[in-house]
């Protein structure tokens, strides 16, 4: 029997209870951090028999983990995952002594693995058979997984901006997507709306005792597989915070057993765009304010950690670390540097924890001597084409065999690329006129054409294309083209991009004057030949390449 003895608060020490999937809140001080408590002397002397007759994955450790009999049931297999000396990439740092915790060798690529493993267990020993979760992205795919293995209905709420593959993946476990034209925070507040209208379980993330639970399991990990001693610094990327704080649950949980002599420094890294708990570290507070998310870097994008940055601030009061941020060009190197040193290929989420270790050891953060574990998960796919965008190569032909090209060819192919290097952003919630005026675009020159498919998603694939020309229609639900537009003005990085906006009704005089000053020029439908439309389109284009 694993079921957690007591629970106790982490603030005033009051002992109560444990319910699987009620909040846990101290009934004393109302405070959200609960530790769950277990019989560690009876596991402590299991350890030290060498834990027999054990699985090799994350069931290894199940007396310590929030299920009632867990050798009853079909336990999702999760965990057990490799821990990987680097060869080069920390080498070339100056440091040795580097591992890699490769949680990429889960069932869907991701540490998420875990906390579906142990969250879908806990439904299934309760028989619960319909649940909802919010996620960026990990989460969604994992638990879908499986949810799909234990035959539980999920409905999964993610922001549209998340890559469609990870929509289309979660959806492909039999998940009932749901997605949200808003952030994250915005998704989470309608994903608990939803579950409490339709009277279903609602995953808590870090509040939830048994997906806590089941990230320390990769603390009990690194540990056996370091010879039973702690690194001296465990680093991970993080967007709410659930991973660390569950992790350093089971690093604690292994020094009150004796069978570790420290606990490791923590370092925390963000992507600079997201990173309201690097602020609040930085600035020597222990709460987080909220702030609007600007990564894109989606899997990352919590931005308001809420209690999760108090927990994880005490947890580097009390053993030491940091807390840093990169930028999303340090994350995309890094991803680039480790892929070309170690051959590993890691999702976005994944190469901030390695931008950020790269930051430390620069600036001496991490000495030399100290031994150090990153947390390494999910892979580039299916994400890489957020990453590198929908045409990552351009095609140059010059000739069909191996003689060197005519001065005609090459000067053809030069401008043949230089078209294919201008690229276009229609933003049109009709996709048959974007459609059109695309096909129209691109037979007349080879342009790079990107496509949103409302006001929002616009603004947010305009500052990560920056493209050469935006055209935008007007009337569209949600952000209209003149919130577009103003909303591009006012950010110096899309600001002085060309925008041409469509109209398919009247404009009237205070519309003109709204966007007087801030567009090259307007098209309404049908006063003109959509052809002659085209041809002023390429206008603009050679007039702004021309200046």
């Amino acid at each position: 029997m694993a079921r957690p003895i007591t629970l106790q608060c982490a603030l005033c020490g009051h002992l109560q209870s444990y319910e699987p999937f009620i909040p846990a809140i101290c009934a004393h001080c109302e405070s959200q951090w609960l530790e769950a408590r277990y019989d560690h002397d009876a596991f402590k002397r299991e350890i030290l028999r060498g834990l027999p007759n054990r699985p090799s994955n994350m069931w290894r450790y199940q007396d310590v983990l929030p299920l009632d009999n867990p050798s009853a049931l079909e336990l999702y297999p999760a965990g057990g995952t490799p821990l990987w000396l680097s060869q080069r990439f920390a080498p070339n740092l100056g440091h040795a002594q580097t591992y890699f915790k490769d949680e990429r060798y889960g069932p869907t690529s991701s540490f998420k693995d875990r906390q579906a493993a142990v969250a879908v267990a806990a439904m299934n020993e309760n028989n619960i058979r319909e649940a909802v979760i919010a996620s960026t992205g990990n989460a969604a795919v994992a638990y879908a997984a499986a949810c799909a293995r234990a035959g539980i209905k999920l409905w999964v709420f993610m922001t549209s901006l998340v890559p469609q593959e990870k929509l289309r993946e979660a959806a492909l476990f039999g998940a009932e997507v749901i997605r949200v034209s808003g952030n994250y925070d915005q998704t989470k507040q309608i994903a608990a709306q939803f579950a409490q209208r339709k009277n279903l379980l609602l995953d808590r993330g870090a509040s939830s005792i048994p997906a806590r639970e089941s990230m320390k399991t990769i603390a009990y990990e690194i540990v056996e597989q370091l010879g039973w001693k702690a690194p001296d610094w465990y680093i991970q990327a993080v967007s709410g915070g659930l991973g660390p704080l569950g992790v350093y649950q089971g690093f604690k949980e292994l020094y009150e057993m004796g069978l570790i002599h420290k606990i490791p420094k923590l370092a925390i890294i963000q992507a600079e765009g997201c990173a309201p708990m690097v602020h609040a570290f930085k600035a020597g507070k222990d709460v987080a304010e909220p702030i609007t998310p600007d990564t894109r870097i989606i899997i990352l994008s919590t931005g308001d950690p809420g209690k999760s940055y108090t927990y994880l601030w005490n947890l580097v009061q009390k053993y030491g670390g940091t807390m840093e941020s990169v930028t999303d060009a340090e994350a995309f190197s890094a991803m680039r540097a480790l892929a070309k040193s170690e051959g590993m290929a890691v999702e976005p989420a994944t190469s901030v924890a390695f931008a950020g270790y790269e930051k430390m050891r620069q600036d001496g953060t991490i000495k030399e001597e100290e031994l150090v574990v990153v947390n390494c998960t999910g892979h580039t796919f299916p994400v890489e084409k957020h990453v590198l965008g929908d045409q990552w190569a351009v095609d140059v032909h010059l000739s069909k065999d191996q003689s060197p090209a005519p001065r005609e060819g090459l000067q053809s192919a030069l401008e043949n690329l230089d078209e294919k290097t201008t690229s276009i952003l229609l933003v049109d919630d009709n996709p048959d006129d974007a459609l059109l005026i695309q096909r129209l675009l691109e037979g007349r020159k080879k342009y790079r054409m990107y496509h949103a498919k409302d006001g929002l998603e616009g603004l947010v694939m305009a500052k990560q294309k920056l493209p050469d020309l935006i055209v935008s229609d007007l009337t569209m639900p949600g952000m209209d083209g003149f919130g577009l537009v103003e909303e591009l003005k006012l950010d110096p990085r899309t600001k002085d991009i060309p925008i041409v906006v469509v109209s398919a009704k009247d404009i009237t005089v205070e519309e003109r004057t709204r966007l007087n000053g801030h567009i090259e020029a307007v098209y309404q439908k049908g006063s003109l030949p959509t052809r002659k439309f085209v041809d002023q389109v390429i206008q603009v284009i050679e007039d702004k390449n021309g200046s």
